[in-house]
């Protein structure tokens, strides 16, 4: 599959200490696949140009290494719950852009980058787990999957543990899927008691060379419809 894109990044050891790479372009889905399949992501708020970011080290988590608490393993257990797969991910996003991120004041989900993630969702590229709870949503997260990576964007919660739910049946269906690699940008307390790691960045690039080029699971993860393919970035 041939994807259509129109920013040529330049290489991402150019990236200044913060991380900080470029600045400008659109976040098309061609522009976002082609940066995220090179260790590139978008990050900027709303009042600010489109800012595109490589950080190093870098925070990954391989499905295998995931770690689930005792008593989260107890609530799947208990399935009090219902999970969605693809079913509202719009909805998933706007809920994200609710919650934001600690130190900052507004969201970094803005309206064109939802344009961007939910036109890549409807081509079958971007995914969102969803936890219902007496027919409401009350938990979440998104991200995209490139060959046999995925990247976490985002996730929420309005009961506790929600999003803890979300991610755990992410991980089941990574596992299944032998889906090697799991980005999760920067690093985060929460992220390492899961059983996620910092590495360099030139070694999460090289991991990326090698995983994003592997045919990947495309469609709607929560029907029958997905299939393999091979993308050509």
């Amino acid at each position: 599959m041939q994807i259509s894109y129109d920013l040529d990044f330049p290489p991402v050891n150019l990236s200044n200490e913060a991380g900080l790479l470029a600045v400008g372009g659109t976040v098309s889905p061609g522009n976002l696949l082609r940066a995220y399949s090179m260790g590139i992501f978008p990050w900027y708020s709303e009042a600010d140009p489109i800012m595109w970011w490589s950080p190093d080290p870098r925070m990954v988590l391989r499905p295998e290494d995931y770690r689930a608490s005792k008593s989260l393993k107890k609530l799947v257990r208990e399935g009090n719950y219902k999970l969605g797969i693809d079913t509202c991910f719009k909805e998933v996003m706007n809920n994200c852009a609710q919650n934001p991120r600690k130190g900052d004041s507004g969201t970094w989900i803005t309206a064109d980058l939802t344009e961007g993630f939910v036109n890549l969702h409807e081509a079958g590229f971007a995914h969102s787990f969803e936890i219902f709870m007496n027919n409401e949503l009350v938990g979440g997260l998104y991200g995209l999957a490139i060959g046999k990576v995925f990247f976490g964007e985002s996730m929420f919660f309005k009961v506790s543990n929600a999003s803890k739910l979300a991610f755990y049946h992410l991980i089941e269906f990574l596992l299944r899927n032998k889906f090697k690699l799991i980005d999760a940008q920067q690093e985060t307390a929460h992220l390492k008691s899961l059983g996620a790691y910092s590495i360099m960045r030139r070694d999460f690039i090289d991991l990326l060379n090698n995983y994003v080029k592997q045919p990947g699971l495309y469609g709607n993860w929560g029907t029958k419809q997905s299939k393999l393919v091979q993308l050509n970035l």
